[in-house]
């Protein structure tokens, strides 16, 4: 299997992975590294070496070029090229470019981007895997909080009608003793 083909299978896969992450009411920060976890998660469960803040071949811009980017997560696979993903909130130039400069150096990028929507697609062989949620505004000092709950189904409802024994119910006496705070 080429790379490329790679790249579109393993995005597609991990996509279905985070098809079920839910959490409710966290804070940028939290989503961020929420979906980083289940990354990591599904990165172990291929038995992969995970590595979390791993350098890019990126070096950072000027002044500190003498420094490199890092990637949220690298992965070393037995058995093809190493995966990388980052995960943003926002569509950052600097996110492609990292990915593309990955690339270029054998590995497989794939671009994580959570948000409310309006995901671009960036240039192949960048791959994007897109988790949507929604958001509110959060408690004075908090920012926004973001949700996701999952799609589930409705219960099945049960369908005709089932037997049901009537029930005799009492019926109040009519002929109640007196009360004796009312002198009757």
């Amino acid at each position: 299997m080429d790379v490329t083909a790679q790249g579109e299978r393993l995005a597609a896969d991990l996509g279905r992975w985070l098809a079920d992450l839910t959490f409710v009411d966290l804070d940028t920060d939290e989503v961020t590294a929420r979906v980083i976890d289940a990354v990591a998660r599904w990165a172990q469960a291929q038995g992969w070496r995970v590595y979390r803040r791993a350098p890019s071949v990126l070096p950072l811009p000027p002044p500190l070029e003498q420094r490199f980017s890092v990637l949220d997560v690298a992965c070393a696979r037995p058995d093809g090229p190493p995966v990388v993903v980052e995960v943003d909130h926002t569509d950052r130039a600097r996110t492609v470019q990292k990915l593309t400069a990955e690339a270029q150096a054998g590995r497989i990028p794939i671009w994580v981007r959570w948000g409310v929507g309006r995901f671009t697609a960036p240039p192949p062989p960048v791959r994007m895997v897109t988790v949507e949620v929604t958001r509110r505004a959060g408690p004075a000092g908090r920012g926004r909080l973001h949700r996701r709950t999952g799609d589930r189904p409705a219960p099945e409802h049960s369908t005709g009608g089932g037997t049901v024994a009537p029930q005799a119910l009492p019926i109040p006496l009519t002929d109640r003793p007196s009360d004796p705070r009312k002198g009757t």
